[in-house]
């Protein structure tokens, strides 16, 4: 099938072409008539199935077919910056010769220059919901004469607390319109909130979520927690990783690798939402220029990341749900082309999330063993032999070949000159190898991270702190489930949390230049010289209680196929 069967209007069929689009991909094929009816749609497709072009063009050739009406007819909600600008720059494209316009308005900007996009007047508005919702309680914004509505990354909107900001914006637009819902995963919680903005909805559903792409090879090594960045280097080195989008789960944790790799001449770039607009949009742009070879994202900002041929994805820190995963290493293997996804692991706790993974992928992920010392030595005395005999085939100086002349006719053993240049050479080459240690499997059935310790905010009900406010911010900085944080207690001058013992590193690190409700907070274990007056805690109370964003899916743990078995190693 082409776009010219869908029945679309020779001004959009032209922007396609110039674009170098002529076949639909399946949910544009299937999305597009049952939009341009009129009908509302429940879209279930990850990242890069193209169903941006799937509700952007019947919308563009809806608006250009009828009468020309003032005001805002069409609003696509979307929950990241990089994502509304993606969809700004595809109506670009594609409306490009009709009279339908456009702006793309979002935080972390300042706001005249969208405030005056909006007094020219637009038909069409992609928006994040805070800068909708500020923009439109100060008057620069009515929705009453709306008759399209886009909510797009709908399970992504619900992970990052944005659900309250939806309904908040369900009340401002007309009931009777056509309603656009798309999210990659359709959880219980998603599909309740479909439910109730759709009325008699079309279904669509392509690549569904727990399969993963073919063309993606995917790796999983195991290494201490302390030799990831090691392994990382050297991972690093293979110079047929030309682009490749590293994850980890915090904003100060992608810092804090773009330092380390800049550190050792790997040109890196973190993204996420402490960045400036400006700053995210020139780091992405560097990465898709291939100025930058390496992109570190937390899986918000990473949102609306689309760059072609992505060869390699690097999971430096799993994410804590399987959906997730999915979405990060499917930023690879695009269009028909192969990509690889490497996972670096280490502890317990990963190893049996990275089990949850394959279970829930269905996919075949091979342990490739870390290099022993033996190993990296061989490869550092090889490189070293190419090296010089690459030096040897290049034409010496003068100067060089009477120093060389001068050497040899002073030694009775040319062989034993050489050798001692190239140890030389060897002892340079070989001076910094890091020495990996194996960490042994677990036993299966064990289960990891069960004990756990306090650690201590210093902040408490003087500062009007609150168990929601808390836990909303570990969540947050962590990327961690609020089911595995303990009991919160309160006093008056500080706060304790019980955190899984094996992650008390990894949260007090990840809690580095965050503030909760506003004040900016220190984070370090507790100590029993600290005051606990117990009798003046208000906590959640039990380990399991209270409210959070976001907790892991019981998935079906029953076998089924791929998936990938530690074996442990001799020696």
């Amino acid at each position: 099938m082409t776009f010219k069967e869908l029945d679309l209007i020779e001004p959009i069929l032209k922007a396609l072409e110039q674009t170098g689009y002529t076949t639909p991909t399946p949910i544009q094929e299937q999305a597009i008539p049952v939009l341009l009816k009129g009908k509302d749609l429940l879209g279930c497709a990850q990242t890069g199935t193209g169903k941006t072009a799937a509700f952007a063009i019947p919308i563009i050739q809806r608006l250009y077919q009828s009468d020309s009406k003032k005001g805002i007819k069409a609003l696509i909600l979307t929950p990241t910056r990089e994502l509304a600008i993606q969809i700004g720059e595809s109506f670009d494209a594609y409306a490009r010769y009709t009279r339908v316009k456009h702006t793309v308005i979002f935080g972390g900007v300042p706001p005249k220059p969208q405030i005056d996009a909006l007094k020219r007047g637009v038909q069409v508005l992609i928006a994040t919901p805070g800068r909708l919702l500020d923009l439109q309680a100060q008057g620069y914004i009515s929705l009453k004469g709306l008759d399209y509505f886009v909510l797009d990354e709908a399970d992504r909107m619900l992970d990052m607390g944005f659900i309250h900001d939806i309904k908040r914006v369900l009340k401002l637009i007309p009931d009777k319109r056509q309603t656009l819902f798309f999210s990659a995963t359709m959880p219980p919680e998603i599909e309740k909130l479909a439910n109730s903005i759709l009325t008699s909805p079309e279904k669509v559903e392509v690549t569904p979520v727990s399969s993963t792409v073919d063309t993606i090879q995917q790796s999983v090594y195991f290494v201490e927690k302390n030799e990831k960045k090691d392994l990382l280097l050297y991972l690093l080195k293979d110079k047929s990783i030309e682009s490749v989008l590293i994850f980890t789960r915090t904003k100060y944790g992608a810092d804090k690798l773009a330092k380390i790799l800049n550190k050792n001449s790997v040109v890196a770039e973190a993204i996420h939402g402490n960045k400036s607009q400006n700053a995210r949009q020139r780091a992405l742009n560097n990465f898709k220029d291939r100025s930058t070879r390496v992109l570190i994202a937390t899986d918000i900002a990473a949102r609306g990341i689309d760059v072609n041929l992505l060869s390699h994805v690097i999971n430096y820190e799993l994410p804590n749900i399987s959906e997730t995963y999915v979405h990060r290493i499917g930023r690879t293997g695009r269009a028909g082309k192969t990509g690889a996804a490497y996972n670096i692991l280490s502890g317990r706790k990963q190893e049996m999330e990275m089990r949850e993974i394959s279970r829930y992928t269905k996919a075949d992920i091979t342990e490739i063993p870390v290099p022993t010392s033996k190993e990296l030595r061989s490869a550092a005395v090889a490189e070293t032999r190419a090296k010089l005999l690459e030096l040897a085939a290049a034409p010496a100086s003068e100067e060089a070949l009477t120093v060389a002349q001068e050497l040899l006719a002073q030694t009775e053993s040319p062989e034993q000159l050489l050798a001692a240049l190239i140890q030389q050479q060897l002892d340079d080459a070989t001076k910094n190898l890091p020495a990996f240690d194996v960490p042994k499997p677990i036993r299966k059935g064990k289960r990891a991270g069960a004990k756990t310790v306090r650690v201590h905010i210093n902040a408490g009900r003087k500062d009007r702190m609150a168990p929601n406010f808390i836990l909303g911010a570990l969540v947050e900085a962590t990327g961690m489930a609020g089911n595995e944080f303990g009991k919160i207690d309160i006093h008056d001058q500080y706060t304790t949390v019980e955190v899984p013992e094996t992650e008390t590193d990894f949260v007090i690190d990840s809690m580095q230049n965050e503030k909760i409700n506003g004040k900016s907070v220190a984070v370090r274990r507790y100590e029993e010289r600290d005051n606990d007056y117990r009798g003046d805690s208000r906590g959640r109370g039990g380990r399991n209680g209270g409210q959070h964003r976001q907790s892991r899916h019981g998935y079906n743990q029953r076998a089924r196929s791929g998936g990938y078995n530690r074996k442990r190693r001799k020696g």
